[in-house]
């Protein structure tokens, strides 16, 4: 059915594991807004790679590809408000810095 179902699914498990382990190191240590929102995009990479990858070892349905499709569109949301919140934050404190950026008082 896809060219990737001849490798099995545990790889894909695995690698989106990896992929999200990465993402919640990325978030809880940078200090960086942009490289925390990176971090959110590995993450919900990693829940699409799963979805896709179950879709493809299921039962020939289609479910998993949909909820991928409304991750991709949930993460390009998020992107948006989120650089609109970061060029917010820089307007008014010169700095992207979350750890000082604790109160909204510019």
């Amino acid at each position: 059915m896809y060219w990737f179902t001849e490798y099995p699914l545990e790889h894909f498990l695995f690698l989106g594991a990896i992929l999200f382990c990465a993402g919640i190191y990325t978030i809880l240590t940078r200090k960086n807004a942009v490289s925390i929102l990176m971090g959110v995009e590995l993450v919900l990479n990693a829940g699409c790679l799963n979805f896709i990858a179950f879709s493809a070892f299921g039962k020939g349905s289609i479910d998993g590809n949909v909820f991928a499709l409304f991750v991709i569109v949930l993460a390009a949301a998020e992107a948006a408000v989120a650089l609109a919140i970061i060029i917010g934050i820089y307007k008014n404190f010169g700095k992207i810095d979350v750890d000082e950026v604790d109160t909204m008082k510019g």
